[in-house]
């Protein structure tokens, strides 16, 4: 007769199971396991979907989470608060593009220096068109913020006027290299880089998608650019939300981690595109939905929005 017996975990990593005992029906981990036999060894795993792999955590927990903080509210001092100065799409793009370059450090020293490149650039599109490629090397002489000087921002600034000149706006810069069937924006990312590192790359500015790196600010970028919602404040056309990439930071690796949305030990592109992927099943039309909400507690690093976490998902994400 043939044993059928439940299936206990004995050992998780990283969400994924290392070891099972025995073998017949599901249990609320990452694995299906099934069979029959007289041993062990006749175990056979199969991968189920995000919905099982976060018992009691489907689709109502991460909107209901979404619609409690993803609120203007909880913006400051987020970069973001940038855009929402810009009411032409052309200029917010530009904007957008350079205050997300500069979003790694201290949040102060973030907004301080992105609110005085700004200041010199008055309208940004304007401004890129009527001045030349001479006086845009001379704009920002002696600057430093950490791994930026002066001449990685002029360069950035005259691949944006390079941009600009061919294809008029950054939106039709980025289209010329996305296609419809790709999955995700990744190799449309690739071609932009490109495109903005023509006069020069960057330096510290814009990350190289095929070195591994997640691209947490440029993917970021686009999340503002391409979303709309009380936070993001869009302005993009052309490109479907459901081909974002997650920006993915230590906030968002740290969440993905505790609901087993990944088995990636490391914060690269590769856990940027499994996490999203896990999230295209939550949310096959929005995966970066959720991105600006469950990073809230760790960026704010409120204790009471982190406890909130812990209840609302029933995970201890903040030990």
């Amino acid at each position: 007769m043939e044993s059928c017996l439940t299936v206990k975990l004995i050992a998780k990593y990283g969400g994924y199971v290392k070891a099972v005992w025995k073998w017949k029906g599901n249990f609320p981990g990452l694995f299906a396991v099934s069979g029959s036999g007289p041993a062990p060894s006749r175990l056979c795993y199969t991968k189920v979907s995000t919905m099982e792999k976060c018992p009691g955590i489907g689709r109502e927990k991460f909107d209901q989470f979404y619609e409690k903080y993803n609120k203007r509210e909880f913006v400051h001092p987020d970069p973001i608060e940038f855009l929402y100065e810009y009411a032409d799409p052309g200029d917010r793009e530009i904007a957008g593009l350079l205050a997300s370059s500069l979003a790694y450090g201290r949040v102060k020293k973030i907004n301080e220096t992105v609110r005085f490149v700004l200041g010199r650039l008055e309208k940004p599109a304007d401004f890129l068109r009527e001045n030349s490629y001479t006086s845009l090397e001379k704009l920002f002489p002696g600057f430093k913020y950490r791994f930026t000087t002066g001449e990685g921002l002029s360069l950035l600034l005259e691949g944006i006027k390079k941009a600009l000149e061919t294809y008029g706006t950054l939106n039709e810069c980025f289209l010329a290299g996305f296609g419809k069937k790709d999955e995700t924006v990744l190799p449309a990312l690739s071609a932009f880089v490109e495109e903005l590192s023509k006069q020069g790359w960057p330096q510290s500015l814009l990350a190289v998608p095929a070195k591994g790196s997640p691209c947490k600010r440029l993917n970021l970028f686009l999340r503002w650019m391409i979303r709309k919602d009380e936070v993001d404040p869009g302005g993009w056309e052309g490109v479907p939300r459901s081909k974002l990439i997650i920006p993915l930071d230590t906030h968002m690796f740290r969440v993905s981690r505790a609901l087993y949305l990944t088995k990636q030990n490391q914060a690269g592109m590769k856990a940027a595109l499994e996490i999203t992927a896990s999230f295209r099943e939550i949310n096959p039309e929005d995966p970066a939905r959720y991105d600006f909400a469950l990073t809230r507690p760790g960026i704010l690093n409120d204790p009471g929005l982190k406890n909130c976490m812990k209840e609302h998902f029933a995970r201890e994400v903040y030990r």
